[in-house]
């Protein structure tokens, strides 16, 4: 069977920044070919045509796909089934799926409709992603225009739930496998290190929270986290409280560099024994809030190349290949994280 498409799915209220991330997404594609599924109504479905020649080459008119009949979640069958099958019959399959659902829509009966038939053996959730406005919540609200949020829900006539936005804004934290403070330039420094901390507070195990401005996130942190999200959705049910302090200074615009990221890479000799690695490697993520982590090891009288693929605390690691007898018997691992990351304390522990 063919390698399952990764799907991510990104929600979040309206004004919260989705759009802005999906283009700084697509014109970063790095080569991966995406398809798109909006889910706007109404007079708000514009997204489709911002997005439209956004990164041409990673998503053309034809894999923007714009769902207009409702709140995704209210119609599944009717609407996001079908349009999953026939982008899976297309010829042309996308290497990656990103799905904006409106931010009226309840993210769980979305994941559950990955385990149909018809879609779970070709595709799995890669992620799920809410955007925050930023300076929003740290205000003690869910959206900057909570009335445009109103007039979406009242121009959508096959909407099922009434649920209040505060159960709305838990249930996107509680499903969320990485949350984005977006806006985090009209934050102070301490303002968004208080909300980002509150958020892993609240959250699952194993969340990440990145703060950034205008979407800006790097593609390998937006995608490629593996989750399979479908297969735990009881997890998920549990929906988490957020208590946010309404005291706030009034400088909006310090520039605290939350929203830029580095990369580096750490080689260092063949490792010992490749489970006590796996250890210090979530140790050394935990303790430098790494976002993600990947590269190669070769282990100590094994013949054969070690993968490990790090997101947050969670590894997966699988010997994919025999080494060569010319390829120097080394490790070498990717770190990526937001700026400020501890180079020297870092490499040091991934050398012990």
């Amino acid at each position: 069977m063919a390698q399952k498409i990764p799907a991510t799915i990104i929600t979040g209220f309206l004004g919260s920044g989705k759009t802005t991330l999906i283009r700084h997404m697509l014109t970063n594609a790095k080569g991966r070919k995406i398809a798109l599924i909006i889910n706007e109504f109404g007079d708000l479905g514009v997204d489709g045509d911002i997005l439209t020649g956004c990164g041409d080459a990673a998503c053309t008119a034809d894999d923007i796909i714009e769902l207009s009949n409702g709140c995704i979640c209210c119609t599944v069958a009717e609407d996001f089934i079908p349009t999953m099958q026939k982008l899976l019959e297309r010829d042309d399959r996308p290497d990656h799926i990103v799905i904006e659902t409106s931010g009226l829509a309840l993210p769980q009966p979305l994941l559950r409709a990955f385990n149909w038939p018809e879609i779970s053996t070709q595709v799995t959730v890669d992620g799920v992603v809410t955007v925050l406005d930023g300076r929003a919540v740290a205000d003690g609200q869910f959206a900057h225009n909570v009335s445009a949020v109103d007039a979406q829900r009242q121009l959508d006539d096959n909407l099922e739930h009434e649920t209040p936005l505060s159960e709305l804004f838990d249930d996107q934290i509680a499903c969320a496998d990485m949350i984005v403070v977006n806006k985090s330039d009209l934050l102070t420094s301490t303002e968004t290190d208080e909300l980002v901390t509150d958020l892993r507070i609240n959250s699952r195990n194993g969340v990440q929270v990145v703060a950034t401005s205008m979407g800006a996130l790097p593609v390998d942190v937006l995608l490629g986290q593996l989750i399979g999200a479908e297969t735990d959705l009881d997890v998920r049910h549990e929906v988490h409280h957020h208590h946010h302090d309404d005291d706030h200074a009034d400088d909006h615009h310090h520039d605290h560099g939350h929203d830029e990221f580095e990369s580096f890479v750490v080689t260092r000799p063949e490792i010992v024994d490749a489970k006590e690695f796996e250890k210090t490697v979530v140790d050394v993520i935990k303790a430098h809030n790494i976002l993600r982590l990947k590269g190669f090891a070769a282990v100590a009288g094994k013949p054969m190349r070690l993968t490990i693929q790090a997101v947050g605390p969670r590894i997966d690691t699988y010997f994919d290949r025999p080494l060569t007898a010319d390829e120097t018997r080394q490790t070498r691992l990717v770190v990526i994280g937001q700026s400020g990351l501890d180079q020297a304390a870092i490499t040091a522990a991934l050398s012990k």
